[in-house]
């Protein structure tokens, strides 16, 4: 079984700048700056025949390229209790299309709908009993967070492998973006990266 997700890949200047994001809050577990991406589509177990039906379905679409800026920094919260802080995307209705058009493959490679809206976001930190009134504080401290734009121009299948030190990501695909040129969508080979 693999354990797999849709995702934007970052470009490393701004994981690093991501990373600088990542201190001051007890108790925090950190992303590390490998780890930073925007998911597009959390898809989860699924067998090596269900993998290669998602990786068609990824391969054969098609989008643009599109400029994509993170701006703002938040949390979600869960059972009145804060679990995950992000760094937050500016409106992209070029993002919110990509998501759309993966939500669809996905559903054609055979797997249920995804129940929640999509919210683009890069996780930063996973809290654990962590007081509302530390979350706040970083929430303020940091809420002038913003980055310079960057080009989208590819997404990723990824592998997530768990362990007791947080999970590790691999990329098993990347398919690139572009107007008009489907025949290079999905030039790499998920069964030859795994």
């Amino acid at each position: 079984m693999m354990r797999l997700f849709v995702g934007i890949p970052l470009p490393a200047d701004l994981r690093e700048r991501l990373g600088e994001l990542c201190a001051g809050l007890a108790h925090a577990r950190w992303m590390t700056t490998e780890n930073m991406h925007v998911t597009l589509r959390f898809i989860g177990d699924v067998d090596r025949a269900s993998g290669d039906d998602v990786h068609a379905a990824l391969a054969s679409l098609e989008a643009p390229t599109f400029a994509l800026r993170l701006a703002g920094i938040g949390c979600f919260e869960s059972r009145r209790r804060v679990r995950t802080i992000w760094a937050g995307i500016e409106k992209s209705p070029s993002l919110n299309h990509l998501a759309e058009k993966v939500e669809s493959a996905i559903v054609r490679a055979g797997f249920e709908p995804e129940g929640r809206k999509f919210k683009g976001h890069v996780t930063l930190a996973r809290l654990r009993n962590v007081p509302l009134a530390r979350i706040g504080d970083y929430l303020e401290s940091n809420s002038a967070f913003a980055a310079d734009p960057f080009n989208v121009e590819s997404f990723a299948l990824f592998r997530s492998h768990l362990g007791k030190d947080g999970p590790v990501y691999e990329l098993l695909a990347d398919y690139p973006l572009a107007v008009a040129q489907p025949s290079n969508a999905g030039s790499s080979s998920m069964s030859a990266n795994t």
